[in-house]
């Protein structure tokens, strides 16, 4: 370091290298999240296209080498020379920053890309990309190393590599019938840049793929998975567009059917654009925003939302979330003082959680060059758009309340009762809240008789153990340190809540228990800062019907307290499934190990044959928590300096409900399928567990 700074110390970042220096900027992050925003940059051009009324199926394939490559039958990256830069179109999208089709030439009324860099900075981020188009007859192709045009000697990104010297070349490479268009693109990741974990996470881009053929009807997107012994290809198309996507994130039976808001609206903006001199000139353009909306009430009091700006997902919304909201408001607040009487509202006003209880909404608006924060385009910031939208749903819901169609009648009425029963639940927990003060374990005479509660009051420090059992309490009893470890004992597997209503969730004794010891409420009413306890640890058996207790309480978590689940205070405790008894010639004592798994047991022995040590036989093998004596319980799973813990996160439960709902749900031809499909995969030895 030297304190010396000047204009010899600056440096400039040229073309693609800026990329390649700071690849956060582009893609967010290094890790397996930059891995999979560099393939949706890749599948939104293909999307693009389709969205433009170009080519009706996407193929994205994840190859055992590691690449991954994206094909589709639209109309092809440009092979003609672009005259300003005396490049091919296909070398002018992948080696240029801020070059393409989409800055209001023509080519694209609407699409997801706006700043030209996606297929640049992907080609930058990869240690190999090979590109071939369809067009005019012939297949043209390319390839680039780090972003550098050249030839490859063999098929692998690290065979020997050519950079072109003088000119780069579009070479031919084959022929296709007439009328025959579409691009192939496949990159091999740069590992120089993306960390030694970073994966393509199928999961993530199913549910993308799922997602797209809802909000682009008619177009097909094939996923398939060659990275395991047996590939797996998944189809997804959907023709009812929005309003089955609507249908298909709701998590609730219907108050209402799924309503389509629709319309458009237009505003100008004054904007640069590139004249034929090549100089930027400032010009007010007229612009057309297209707004389709699907709203649906259930009778829950979740609240799902998805938007989306030209088919790109914005998760932290924008202009055209605010527009929806405020119109949603200003609409059913109008009503509702219209119906007071019927209602009997009093004085009291809705707010917005009343109205968004039990809402299932998937919005999307269609304009050219919307206006993003940053290339990750999670937020709309195009003002314009909240007026527009604000006034497409004013006028569709206000129709809607003003029909004479008896079904829309009986809708808009059920729908005025929710959000008004909603705001009158609202209110009296608040005066419940403001009258009742919080009862600490001491001066708590409601609590279930089976609670065995601790002596400390320091919430942070207790720990409530949900045991599996009676005869699991009594060990636990005597394992657990009763300062701030209290216990709660249940019968058996719990009410599958993933179907039941509140009403019979809240009648089931166990459920109920499990609300009323953690003292916070539940659903809409639930306050995490009134839980009586820091942790909450599923303790169950490893076996079958342990896994299947545990899954069940992750649901009742996840639907009704799952602010304890995003403030990561749920965990499983991870109980062993072997003792071992290593045996010591002479006086030296026996030392006892225990294992977690199959494959850790296995390990132990081999490493103590090696070491000519002896174990007691036959290794207790451990079924249940009962089996377990007091000291053994509380060595390897109660006590804080030896026991392991599994964090449960949101989306593992979120997984586990899916998994649930498939399993336990009310279809069974899914189920039935799951079984037949998976049945293979089964291994016997997994199943204890």
């Amino acid at each position: 370091m030297t304190a010396e700074y000047s204009a010899h110390h600056l440096q400039v970042l040229e073309g693609l290298e800026a990329v390649r220096k700071r690849p956060g900027m582009y893609i967010g992050s290094t890790d397996s999240r930059g891995l999979m925003h560099c393939l949706w940059e890749i599948i939104d051009n293909s999307v693009d296209e389709a969205l433009a009324g170009h080519g009706s199926r996407i193929d994205v394939i994840l190859h055992a080498d590691g690449s991954v490559e994206v094909r589709d039958r639209a109309r092809g990256i440009p092979v003609d020379v672009e005259p300003r830069t005396g490049l091919t179109g296909v070398e002018v999208v992948f080696t240029k920053l801020h070059a393409g089709g989409k800055f209001g030439a023509g080519s694209y009324s609407a699409s997801g890309g706006l700043h030209g860099v996606g297929a640049s900075v992907v080609n930058a981020l990869s240690e190999r990309l090979d590109v071939e188009v369809d067009r005019a007859g012939k297949t043209h192709a390319m390839s680039f190393h780090r972003g550098e045009p050249g030839v490859f000697d063999g098929p692998a990104p690290d065979d020997r590599f050519r950079p072109f010297e003088r000119s780069s070349e579009l070479v031919v490479s084959g022929r296709v019938g007439k009328g025959v268009t579409g691009t192939r693109i496949r990159y091999w990741a740069d590992r120089q840049i993306f960390t030694r974990d970073a994966t393509f996470q199928l999961a993530d881009l199913e549910n993308r793929a799922r997602q797209t053929a809802f909000l682009v009807p008619g177009l097909e997107i094939v996923i398939r998975d060659e990275r395991a012994e047996e590939p797996v290809e998944t189809s997804y198309r959907y023709d009812g567009g929005i309003s089955e996507f609507a249908e298909f994130l709701a998590p609730d039976a219907p108050v209402t059917d799924t309503w389509r808001l629709t319309g458009e609206g237009t505003f100008t903006e004054t904007v640069p654009v590139l004249q034929a001199t090549g100089e930027m000139a400032a010009t007010e353009v007229e612009r057309t925003c297209e707004v389709d909306i699907a709203v649906r009430w259930g009778t829950g009091y979740e609240t799902v939302g998805r938007s989306f700006v030209n088919i790109i997902a914005t998760p932290k919304g924008g202009t055209h979330q605010q527009g929806f909201e405020q119109a949603l408001m200003k609409v059913l607040r109008a009503q509702v003082d219209q119906n007071a009487r019927r209602l009997k509202v009093g004085k009291d006003k809705l707010e917005k959680d009343d109205i968004l209880a039990g809402l299932t909404t998937v919005l999307t608006v269609r304009l050219p060059e919307p206006q993003f924060e940053g290339q990750t385009k999670e937020v709309l910031g195009t003002p314009a758009v909240r007026q527009i939208v604000n006034a497409v749903v004013t006028r569709e819901l206000n129709a809607r309340f003003s029909s004479t169609k008896r079904d829309d009648k009986s809708q808009t009425s059920q729908l005025l009762d929710k959000v008004v029963a909603e705001m009158k639940a609202r209110v009296s927990a608040r005066a419940h809240k403001e009258t009742q003060r919080r009862k600490n374990a001491l001066e708590s005479s409601s609590l279930p008789a089976k609670l065995v509660d601790c002596r400390s009051t320091d919430v942070a420090e207790s720990e409530l153990f949900i045991v599996e059992g009676d005869s699991a309490l009594g060990t636990a009893k005597l394992a657990r340190n009763s300062e701030f470890q209290a216990l709660l004992p249940i019968r058996g597997k719990i009410l599958n809540v993933q179907k039941a209503s509140i009403t019979d969730m809240l009648s089931n004794a166990e459920c109920a228990s499990i609300i009323q010891v953690i003292g916070a409420g539940s659903g809409r009413s639930f306050d995490l800062s009134t839980a009586r306890y820091g942790k909450i640890i599923l303790m169950s058996d490893a076996d079958v019907d342990g896994a299947h207790i545990r899954t069940l309480l992750l649901t009742l978590f996840y639907r009704y307290m799952r602010p304890l689940i995003e403030d990561g205070r749920v965990f499983a405790a991870v109980p062993p499934l072997h003792r071992v008894i290593v045996q010591h010639p002479g006086s030296k004592p026996n030392e006892t190990i225990y294992t977690y798994s199959e494959q850790e047991l296995n390990a132990l022995l081999s490493r103590l044959r090696k070491q000519n040590k002896r174990w007691a036989e036959p290794i207790q093998r451990y079924k249940g928590l009962g089996e377990m004596d007091a000291d053994q319980l509380a060595t390897t799973t109660m006590d804080r300096s030896g026991r392991m813990l599994r964090r449960v996160r949101a989306e593992d439960a979120e997984a586990a409900g899916s998994v649930f709902e498939l399993l336990m749900g009310n279809e069974v031809a899914p189920r039935r399928e799951f079984i037949v499909d998976a049945s293979s995969r089964l291994s016997r030895e997994r199943i204890d567990a």
